[in-house]
């Protein structure tokens, strides 16, 4: 069964706190980043406060790295890859193909060729904002929890980037 997800983080949040609604604006998961923590830390719960997965920042690497551990278990890292001119990422141990373009948030994943999930991003929008169409309910927690740990690596990098220029 399809399930459409609709993200859209909120424009001031100390912690980062937000929920993950569906496409009759139900919610689904709530995203609470920690706030004052080292490593910085991402927890995304069912709205039963159930744990769906943790994305945890790594501490002393030169670009941005985040590890995910989801609750049943599978655990995936996200690696901004050094590059000159269009940035790079790298998915470890997903166990999906990736097809498309990351950086822009506009890709596909495969599971043996069968499409697992589209994820687009809305642009022109105050907030990170995105679409996410799942095809097999079982990898929800999978997909959500990959496309929150991509957008944290790209605040990252959008904010080091921001920083080193002043």
């Amino acid at each position: 069964m399809t399930k459409l997800f609709h993200i859209k983080q909120k424009m001031w949040s100390l912690g980062g706190k937000f929920y993950i609604k569906d496409s009759e604006n139900n919610s689904h998961y709530e995203v609470a980043g920690s706030f004052l923590e080292i490593p910085k830390r991402y927890t995304i719960t069912d709205m039963n406060g159930n744990m769906v997965s943790q994305i945890t920042k790594r501490l002393w690497t030169f670009l941005p790295k985040f590890d995910v551990e989801l609750a049943d278990g599978r655990q995936f890292v996200i690696i901004k890859d050094w590059s000159f001119f269009k940035p790079k990422y790298r998915i470890e141990n997903l166990g999906m193909v990736v097809k498309g373009d990351i950086w822009s948030m506009n890709f596909s994943l495969f599971l043996h060729d069968q499409l697992v999930a589209t994820i687009s991003e809305e642009w022109f929008k105050l907030t990170s904002t995105y679409n996410v169409e799942v095809f097999d309910d079982n990898y929800s927690d999978l997909v959500i929890s990959l496309v929150i740990a991509i957008d944290r690596v790209k605040e990252e990098t959008a904010a080091a980037s921001s920083s080193a220029s002043h």
